[in-house]
């Protein structure tokens, strides 16, 4: 048979089944039956290589599900996070959250500064200059001035790359400036699936020309770790992580203890305070998760 769009279901008894995760997502690789009509029955789900999911939320109410893992794309090789560095104002605390599920999903994540035009590279660089410090790769760009775009359409070529921005920083721009009507195709995803509550939105790969698909992802705002215990998040911090054996006490959270190795860093200047409130409010978060729990 030659390659084509086929839309094929879940058989009721996969349906049936409690799953702890997903059954079926975004990037999944699928054996399927071809049926009379020519629609399919999907009959078979491979072994996931990587996820981005988060905690699933509830569809009754606005709460999470802490035994039930969504996943929003299958087997993507890395996310790219895109952030405006002025209107809108960024965020640093929900990228802080971003990073921690990327690391927790072993996923290599990538930062996209845009809108650099409107504050110049070295006030963008001030603002983040923090992530490139602890490692992570971070494309300053300008969809306006395609200042960047070289450097993102070459890290996207190739790959299956899971992309998560606020409305408003400019994605879509920047995605056009990659591939003409990318953006526009992406956007047009967006708004047919994200009604409702998140819940009931989905991913799209969408083809790349020069080789890969770019994943949006409408919803991706509500991120919550899956599966994770408050006293793990301090792996999914990357400068914390190598501390961690230096604390006085292996069961350190690094918020009062004597002998904290974690604390002195952020005292001396090599853990930026703004990252440890966010680890300290992730932190929180989960434990309340678990308090709610049991």
């Amino acid at each position: 048979m030659g390659q084509g769009e086929i839309v094929a279901q879940l058989p009721g008894r996969l349906k049936k089944a409690w799953q702890k995760s997903s059954l079926v997502a975004v990037g999944d690789r699928v054996s399927i039956s071809i049926n009379k009509d020519g629609t399919g029955t999907i009959e078979s789900v491979a072994e996931r290589r990587t996820v981005l999911s988060r905690t699933r939320a509830s569809a009754e109410a606005r709460h999470l599900l802490k035994d039930q893992e969504q996943v929003l794309v299958a087997n993507p090789d890395q996310v790219v996070f895109v952030f405006a560095v002025k209107r809108p104002h960024p965020s640093l605390r929900k990228l802080d959250r971003f990073l921690a599920v990327a690391e927790m999903n072993k996923l290599p994540a990538i930062i996209c500064v845009n809108k650099i035009d409107l504050t110049g590279l070295e006030k963008a660089r001030e603002k983040f200059g923090i992530y490139d410090e602890i490692g992570y790769r971070v494309i300053y760009a300008s969809a306006k001035e395609e200042t960047g775009v070289a450097e993102l359409r070459d890290c996207l070529q190739g790959k299956l790359s899971v992309l998560a921005g606020s409305s408003g920083v400019g994605k879509s721009s920047l995605l056009n400036a990659v591939q003409a009507n990318l953006g526009l195709k992406v956007r047009e995803v967006s708004k047919a699936t994200g009604k409702g509550l998140h819940t009931t939105r989905y991913a799209e790969m969408i083809p790349l020309e020069m080789g890969g698909y770019v994943a949006d992802t409408p919803g991706i705002r509500g991120l919550a770790l899956f599966d994770v215990e408050p006293g793990e998040l301090d792996a999914y911090f990357r400068e914390m992580a190598p501390l961690v054996a230096d604390c006085q006490f292996s069961d350190c959270s690094h918020q009062h203890e004597p002998g904290c190795a974690v604390r002195a860093a952020v005292a001396d200047g090599r853990i930026s305070p703004a990252r440890y409130d966010s680890y300290l409010r992730l932190r929180e978060e989960h434990e309340m998760l678990d308090r709610a729990a049991y």
